[in-house]
């Protein structure tokens, strides 16, 4: 795609990164004699002082808003190291005919580990028994009830490639497989023996819930008071997706009154997290 301008320079814009340096990053750019500029802040008013006469941003966490993209006629195309692209703009992109590009495999192996790292540590009551433990108690007491995992069900909320790795785990341990997309069809699932079902029938049937959708205006608060309260007491949640697909303060009040046995939270609303949040101070939220 040609870039018209009086300078025909690529520019990009690297929002933020969490590795050591965006030296692969400009070693692949210096084919194209782009400059690259690392942004010193996240802040909105300084990501859009930096985007003006950008043609490419790549970001990881930071938001790029309607303001930043909007900072230069030359942007070309937004990228996103990572799966989700819900801080981007999209819309505003999709307005202006500006691609936005993902990884979409990105550590899908890894974030299916995770869940199935919290899903079983749960399930045997690993975080509540060490805390017993270095407290000076010598007790079981604090896991129950524990239930043999072989048999018992786990619900699949979103089947994208990370719901699909865990599902590979999670056979072998004998759990039975339910799954909720509305944007797959039942023979998707049927080749590892898993059933496609309503969202209703996943939540009330789960002794297991991992949530795996995208986070979109229909998908926030997925998981809210009315589902946490149709669980059964004795299920736990799993979240390693995006924080605000459950309602948090909902679901310290489902862990606190009962209405559910627990959760494994990866991801929050907030992060990091206000020292006040209501989830941090309760044993059976890991």
């Amino acid at each position: 795609m040609g870039v018209a301008c009086v300078d025909d320079r690529h520019k990009i814009l690297i929002t933020d990164y969490v590795w050591p340096s965006t030296d692969p990053e400009r070693e692949v750019l210096a084919e194209l004699d782009a400059e690259v500029i690392e942004a010193d802040s996240g802040d909105e008013d300084r990501l859009t002082e930096l985007a003006a006469d950008v043609t490419g941003i790549l970001t990881c966490f930071a938001k790029v808003t309607e303001s930043v993209v909007r900072a230069s006629p030359r942007l070309r195309v937004v990228g996103r190291y990572g799966v989700g692209t819900d801080n981007i703009d999209v819309d505003t992109c999709t307005s202006l005919d500006i691609p936005v590009t993902y990884v979409p495999d990105y550590g899908y192996e890894e974030v299916a580990d995770h869940a199935m790292a919290l899903l079983m540590a749960q399930a045997r009551g690993i975080s509540v028994l060490d805390r017993s433990v270095r407290t000076g108690a010598w007790t079981n007491q604090p896991a129950r009830p524990m239930h043999r995992m072989r048999g018992r069900v786990l619900g699949i909320l979103g089947y994208g490639r990370i719901g699909f790795a865990l599902a590979q785990r999670a056979i072998p341990h004998g759990l039975q497989i339910l799954v909720h997309d509305p944007y797959i069809t039942a023979d998707r699932v049927a080749d590892i023996g898993a059933e496609l079902v309503d969202k209703d029938r996943l939540v009330t049937e789960s002794d297991f819930i991992s949530v795996h959708a995208p986070l979109t205006p229909e998908t926030h608060h997925t998981i809210g008071e009315p589902e946490l309260r149709a669980m059964k007491s004795t299920a736990y949640i799993i979240n390693t997706a995006r924080g605000p697909l459950i309602d948090e303060y909902a679901l310290a009040r489902a862990i606190d009154q009962g209405w559910i046995a627990g959760a494994g939270i990866d991801v929050l609303e907030q992060e990091p997290p206000p020292p006040n949040h209501p989830l941090i101070g309760l044993d059976r939220a890991i």
